[in-house]
């Protein structure tokens, strides 16, 4: 079982690049192991330190004035290589939700795969969200899954986001596929014994 999404009220980490992809997440040189244990000590590793370990303090992730479980990124976020390495560094780092207005296909059910929520929002939602989030690092977006809404409370503007019915019952119920099918063992069982 994975913690359940419902709805978040978080602020965020503005990430406003574009064409991010897969190996600028999690670089290949991190994906020997095989547990999803440690992934997000090196999410954006290479933007984040330099070549001797130091942080890189023009790095978003290392900046103090923002947190939260919410990462809003540039258009085209999770591009390149399938690896499902890069949900794991993302959950692995703390965030839920994942803010962008175009999502690589493989990257984004990897992340709903693995708990992680990519919300589709319009540019010019996106573009606001942005800006807010500079003026002010203090300012939270609110996430409705069931209702499949996301708000930016510094303007009330809400916009709807479309997602799959199964992935976001699995989401809503903290489920994988795994425990999807365990928890309706019994009407599978029911099922086998009409054969």
């Amino acid at each position: 079982m994975k913690e359940k999404i419902t709805i978040i009220t978080s602020t965020c980490v503005p990430l406003p690049l574009e064409n991010v992809d897969t190996d600028q997440i999690i670089p290949a040189r991190f994906l020997k192991a095989t547990t999803k244990e440690g992934f997000g000590d090196n999410l954006f590793r290479d933007w984040r330190f330099d070549k001797e370990g130091n942080p890189n303090p023009n790095f978003v992730l290392n900046q103090d004035i923002y947190k939260g479980k919410i990462l809003v990124a540039g258009k085209n976020f999770g591009s390149g290589s399938s690896r499902e390495h890069a949900a794991w560094a993302i959950g692995g780092y703390g965030f839920r939700i994942i803010v962008s207005s175009f999502f690589a296909d493989i990257f984004k059910n990897n992340s709903m795969n693995n708990g992680l929520l990519p919300v589709v929002v319009s540019p010019e939602f996106l573009s606001e969200v942005f800006e807010h989030v500079k003026a002010n690092p203090a300012m939270t977006l609110t996430v409705n899954l069931p209702n499949q809404t996301i708000t930016n409370n510094t303007t009330k503007r809400t916009e709807y986001f479309e997602i799959n019915a199964y992935k976001k019952n699995c989401l809503v119920n903290g489920l994988d596929d795994i425990d999807y099918l365990l928890s309706n063992k019994h009407k599978i069982e029911e099922y086998e014994k009409t054969l």
